[in-house]
């Protein structure tokens, strides 16, 4: 992992085509803005565990009901 100190203003580059912005820095909170294409997905952490979860859950179920079917 790649660790940077950053102030309000300055930029973070990802390749050619992704920038970070950090925006405002206020107590232990950082907003930072991202500039990147329309087909690069952004998605926070916590809601991307959330789904990739919900998605697991749905799996043990529906296997389940077809191992009840099968018999």
């Amino acid at each position: 992992m790649l660790v940077l100190t950053r102030k309000p203003g300055e930029t973070i580059w990802i390749g050619d085509d992704i920038e970070i912005v950090i925006t405002e820095v206020k107590g232990d909170q950082v907003k930072i803005g991202i500039r990147a294409p329309k087909h690069v997905d952004i998605v926070r952490g916590e809601l991307r565990q959330a789904v990739l979860e919900s998605n697991t859950e749905a799996v043990v179920k529906s296997l389940d009901v077809l191992k009840k079917n099968l018999k």
